[in-house]
């Protein structure tokens, strides 16, 4: 019998208060725990975007307890692919890992119609991803 290893994938962007954190509450939400799901930023902001809260209420997914975490070497290592948003070389490289870089718009300081339409890409992302992972 094989055993199944559950896939880990990391979301980063700069602050991990916008992308990254929309990107993870969609895949918690939709992967349930098929996937284990992690989200880090290279220079934390203080609180998730509003906004971003905002609007993925919209979509039944609560971030409001969501906060922005440091991207670790340690994080990166434990992902098995790593999606960068934004983050430039802030993001370490290691050899077997799956990295995507997905351009994104930055949702710091627009309005909510604007963060909308970044969430609903984000959302098309996240499904084929876990379309390629499950």
């Amino acid at each position: 019998m094989t055993e199944f290893t559950k896939p880990a994938v990391l979301f980063v962007c700069v602050h991990n208060a916008g992308r990254s954190q929309m990107a993870a509450g969609y895949l918690r939400a939709l992967a349930g725990d098929r996937i284990d799901v992690f989200s880090a930023g290279s220079e934390p902001g203080n609180a998730v975007n509003p906004a971003a809260v905002t609007v993925m209420a919209e979509e039944g997914i609560d971030l409001s307890s969501a906060t922005p975490q440091i991207l670790t070497t340690d994080a990166v290592r434990q992902a098995d692919v790593v999606i960068t948003m934004g983050c430039g070389d802030a993001c370490p490289i290691f050899p077997g890992k799956r990295y995507e870089d997905w351009q994104l718009t930055d949702p710091a300081g627009q309005s909510v119609d604007v963060v909308r339409g970044v969430r609903d890409d984000i959302k098309g992302r996240v499904e084929q991803l876990i379309a390629s992972l499950v």
